[in-house]
């Protein structure tokens, strides 16, 4: 499956971003009211007190210039730092990157 593609070049990406430490209420509560992430394109899941990460679904030409654009919204919520860019199983086959060579985490494991 490719990603949805939409005007000349611009399509939808799909990454995970990991977030340093669980966003703090304050955190929530101010991330409720930024436009930046208003629009869906950047949404919130989180176990209180455990995680929090966001799922992106973000409309640019390249990976990079989808991650740099998500990114660049945490600037407007201080205090939370992004650790890490995750690119699942999910996210590669939405992106249309999945091929036989990738391998799963769960098959590279080595037998005891």
């Amino acid at each position: 499956m490719s990603s949805p593609k939409g005007a000349e070049g611009v399509r939808s990406w799909h990454f995970i971003l990991h977030t340093q430490d669980p966003l703090t209420p304050e955190q929530s509560d101010i991330l409720d009211g930024l436009d930046a992430f208003a629009d869906g394109d950047v949404g919130l899941e989180e176990r209180p007190g455990v995680y929090s990460l966001f799922t992106c679904y973000v409309e640019a030409s390249t990976l990079t210039e989808a991650i740099a654009d998500a990114l660049a919204r945490f600037g407007q919520l201080p205090g939370v730092l992004v650790r890490s860019v995750e690119l699942s199983e999910y996210s590669l086959d939405y992106n249309g990157m999945a091929t036989d060579s990738v391998v799963s985490l769960e098959e590279r494991r080595l037998p005891r």
